[in-house]
């Protein structure tokens, strides 16, 4: 069984997407890479959120489903 990669808010801060970086966010613990993803160019979505921080509080209210997320590539969970 593969172990799951510890990301710390440092390197989830660094991966924001901006300059080539990856982007990454993370929700419920959870950290995704969207760097492919159509919906996050440059590190942003939809204007209204950033790669590069813990978007759990502001997905509550986001018509995104948990099952979204299955399609999202994991990196590991937050530290």
């Amino acid at each position: 069984m593969a172990q799951t990669k510890k990301v710390t808010q440092e390197e989830l801060i660094a991966n924001d997407g901006k300059n080539g970086k990856p982007a990454w966010i993370a929700y419920q613990g959870k950290v995704y890479d969207v760097t492919d993803s159509s919906f996050w160019r440059e590190g942003e979505h939809m204007s209204m959120h950033s790669a590069g921080k813990d978007l759990t509080e502001d997905l509550e209210m986001a018509p995104h489903r948990d099952e979204n997320f299955s399609r999202i590539k994991l990196v590991g969970e937050l530290e």
